[in-house]
């Protein structure tokens, strides 16, 4: 996943920070921090401006927002009041080049503050997020820059401006058109209020997650409790005085261990603390769930919509709320129905064990595994000792990267990180030239948020001569002691996923930051990560790094051919909770401003029946509206459909790839020059079908679903 900043062309992401404090500097106010002191405020002199964490403290951090803020506000009013006629330079160039400091140190912050965070940097988040909003409405909600922009808009044609540089100015007025730039001076006053109270919002939302899923975790003091569950596993969760296992949440409504666990009481215990993890006690979301619902509603009314999700879905492939709906009609029938015939098949296993009770959504996957196993032979267990984490990255993504497209790495040991267990690679091209900077972050630990995305602490843009930093956050369970990191199937899938995003960042060949890698919309985003999960399976790529972290034995092709076999396997589940979250979210965000919600449950449950994606019983969805960090904190608000619809495109990608020879070089450097190294630059429909040579189509995602 890739997630977004808060404000102008950021993304939002989050990750950790080294939390040393200076005794000297614990004194001195923000005031008297000067530029030796505080090395946010000049670029680093890393390799490729990376951040220098070796001396990067948490009281860094504000002082230099703040400054980057005042350099901003500076830089907008100098343009604005320019007595100068406007020109590209003068206005749009300057307004790109405008927030160097900010934009710099926003990255780095909002990568800290979600891999690794602690009280400190959440006050910061917490204090900073209005100002962020207010900045963003000083430029977009500036009459006299807008009046710049819109005299150049109009005689966009005559300008003789490049393509790259025609799209930036088309970019920077439809968001200008979009942030309400033509409302009255009182309706931007209304605007900015809205924009300031969701800026707080969805920011007390994802540190009241965060010290929920910390506050779930599930003790077990009986082992017996806990049969069935890997004995490795439960060492890393054993509590320091020995009397307990202690198991966390993860951000998802079904919870990994569900699946081994053979206790039902236990099952339900852990299953009902996710489900319920938010909506009752200290850590409850539901009133600020409302709140962000209603004033997304009337700021949607405000700029002349009927809903959010209308307001939102502008600049996106879909366009339109009832574009969603019709793509999610077209699943939802043949998702329910094979879930149900997948409940029924996992019915008649639970009475074939001599069981005498009706499926709930705790014993779903736990039941689900006997099927997998006496259908096609399969047991998690087998395939895990093959998928250890550091082969799977370097023998098995990289490696893919390399035979797609000419990737090569080294490992540096030299780069200061954030955290210890963080690695960094320097990846190259083919001719040797140096490609740019990539970083893993990949155990779960307390401070970090749920699930996995992909950001950059420096964007490629060859107006600041910038070589691409990025970073993979995933949550994978750390290994007890020296113990290796066995991967799940579903991880070494996340694993290509989240590199896939990194593609897009580091093939990045743009002039202008805004327009950079993965500046696209969110229905696109996720395409070429979603895409990249394909070379997991593919033989050449599998038998390179599914090696066994024993012996070293290469994986045997009867265990191959029972993870391909069981490939559409549990399909109707997978999709339907999906199809349940993504209408809960936009269900969410198509409630008028009339409207007021009064109970959160309520309005989940009739969401859900409404759109018919509750029909079978044991299915939950994959996020209940209490803990969609995605859409009420991530940025995915009314667009969260955007998965699904970008695993049509990469599912009908995969298509093209087969029919023309797979994994080739030749291929792969078509793709990348055609679709990974375009960012924002082209209309992406017209991207897509340049490449492929025909719009999307929805068979092979219904295929490889197996749905058709």
């Amino acid at each position: 996943m890739k997630k977004a900043i808060p404000f102008l062309a950021f993304a939002l992401i989050l990750m950790g920070c080294n939390n040393s404090k200076e005794k000297d500097n614990q004194n001195k106010t923000e005031e008297q921090m000067t530029n030796s002191e505080n090395p946010l405020l000049s670029e680093s002199t890393l390799p490729y401006g990376a951040p220098d964490f070796s001396k990067i403290k948490d009281e860094d951090f504000k002082p230099a927002m703040l400054e980057g803020i005042a350099q901003q506000q500076k830089a907008v009013m100098a343009i604005a009041n320019s007595e100068e006629a406007p020109t590209f330079e003068n206005t749009v160039i300057a307004l790109e080049k405008s927030g160097m400091l900010l934009n710099r140190t926003a990255q780095v912050f909002y990568a800290l503050a979600g891999a690794n965070t602690n009280e400190t940097l959440q006050a910061v988040e917490e204090e900073m997020a209005p100002k962020f909003a207010a900045i963003n409405d000083e430029i977009y909600l500036n009459e006299k820059l807008f009046l710049r922009f819109q005299t150049l808009y109009n005689k966009k044609e005559s300008l003789n401006l490049d393509a790259e540089s025609l799209k930036l100015l088309e970019e920077y007025y439809e968001d200008f058109e979009i942030a309400g730039a033509n409302l009255s001076a009182e309706d931007k006053e209304k605007l900015k209020d809205y924009n300031s109270r969701l800026a707080t919002l969805t920011t007390k939302f994802g540190k009241t997650l965060l010290d929920a899923n910390n506050a779930g975790a599930v003790t077990f003091t009986n082992k017996e409790d806990l049969a069935g569950v890997d004995e490795d596993f439960l060492k890393s969760k054993e509590s320091k005085d020995g009397k307990g296992w202690t198991i966390p949440l993860q951000n998802t409504t079904q919870q990994p261990l569900l699946q081994s666990m053979d206790n039902r009481a236990s099952r339900e215990k852990l299953f009902k603390a996710a489900w319920h993890r938010a909506d009752q006690g200290a850590n409850d979301t539901q009133e600020i769930i409302k709140e962000i619902v209603e004033v997304r509603a009337q700021k949607a009314k405000l700029l002349g919509f009927n809903n959010y999700a209308e307001w939102s879905l502008q600049k996106t492939m879909a366009k339109t709320p009832e574009n969603v709906n019709k793509f999610f009609n077209g699943l939802i029938p043949a998702a329910t129905a094979k879930a149900q015939a997948e409940s029924d098949e996992i019915q008649k296993m639970i009475k074939a064990k001599g069981q005498d009770f009706t499926l709930e959504p705790w014993d779903w996957n736990y039941y689900a595994e006997m099927v997998r196993k006496e259908k096609y032979d399969l047991d998690e267990n087998q395939i895990k000792p093959y998928f250890e984490l550091k082969n799977v990255l370097e023998k098995g993504v990289f490696y893919a990267a390399q035979k797609l497209y000419g990737i090569t790495y080294k490992e540096r040991t030299d780069i200061p990180v954030y955290q210890e267990d963080v690695k960094v690679y320097e990846l190259f091209e083919e001719n040797g030239e140096a490609l740019g900077l990539f970083y893993t972050d990949y155990f779960a630990r307390p401070s970090k948020s749920g699930g996995a995305w992909m950001d950059n602490f420096v964007t490629q843009s060859k107006m600041y001569n910038k070589k691409p930093v990025i970073f993979n956050v995933m949550n994978i369970p750390k290994p007890a002691g020296n113990e290796p990191a066995l991967l799940t199937y579903d991880e070494v899938e996340t694993m290509f996923h989240e590199f896939g995003h990194a593609l897009h960042g580091f093939f990045a060949s743009q002039q202008y930051p805004s327009l950079s890698g993965t500046a696209v919309s969110r229905d696109f985003v996720e395409f070429p990560s979603q895409f990249n999960e394909n070379w997991a399976l593919y033989p050449e790529i599998l038998k390179n790094y599914a090696l066994h972290y024993k012996t070293g034995e290469q994986i045997p092709q009867a265990l191959i051919d029972k993870i391909k076999n069981s490939g559409t396997f549990n399909q109707g589940y997978s999709l339907t909770e999906n199809l349940a979250a993504s209408n809960l979210d936009m269900q969410w965000h198509m409630v008028s401003a009339d409207k007021k919600i009064e109970d959160v449950n309520a309005f989940e449950t009739d969401a859900l029946k409404r759109t018919k994606v509750d029909t079978v019983h044991a299915v939950p969805p994959r996020y209940r509206s209490t803990y969609f960090s995605h859409i009420f904190a991530g940025g995915y608000g009314a667009g969260y459909y955007s998965y699904l619809w970008t695993e049509m495109l990469h599912h009908d990608a995969y298509n093209w790839f087969e029919t023309h020879g797979g994994l080739t070089r030749e291929n792969g450097q078509r793709f990348r020059d055609m679709v990974l190294s375009k960012g924002n630059t082209l209309e992406l429909e017209k991207m897509y079908k340049d490449w492929r040579g025909s719009d999307p189509k929805i068979e092979p995602m219904l295929k490889a679903r197996g749905l058709k």
